[in-house]
């Protein structure tokens, strides 16, 4: 019998120069690899607030859903399954500091995500969405 799908959302977060903002894992799934802020869905969330929370938490960046990108599928423990939502975002505020599990949070340029260690399947879902070949989101000031 397949397991439980577990809602998650992550964030798609460029500076003005057009950086990714990545966070180090701190912990399970993916501990130490390089991925999207973001995490699982809370109980009546909706995905902007589940987006907005986790990446305050994670990265002290205030943020703002602006569209939906794509999603992915990743095994999670148990034989459950991350159902992943990935949000293009603008920043409305904050400075980046990692926070929450996350073990580092910093903005990084396409041509250096490919050096970097990164969670299993993100660069290939960057690439196929056109992220990594995107400019910077607009932000609200």
């Amino acid at each position: 019998m397949p397991g439980a799908r577990i809602r998650c959302v992550g964030a798609i977060v460029h500076d003005r120069d057009g950086r990714l903002l990545l966070i180090r894992r701190g912990h399970p799934p993916a501990e130490g690899l390089w991925s999207l802020p973001g995490g699982r869905v809370e109980p009546g969330e909706d995905d902007a607030t589940a987006v907005a929370r986790e990446v305050a938490e994670e990265t002290g960046l205030a943020v703002k859903p602006v569209r939906l990108v794509g999603s992915v599928l990743r095994d999670a423990p148990g034989g459950d399954v991350f159902e992943i939502y990935d949000y293009a975002c603008a920043v409305t505020g904050g400075r980046v500091q990692a926070g929450d599990d996350a073990a580092d949070a910093a903005w990084f340029p396409a041509a250096e995500l490919r050096r970097l260690p990164t969670s299993p399947g993100l660069l290939e879902a960057l690439t196929g969405w056109g992220v990594l070949d995107r400019g910077p989101e607009p932000s609200d000031d």
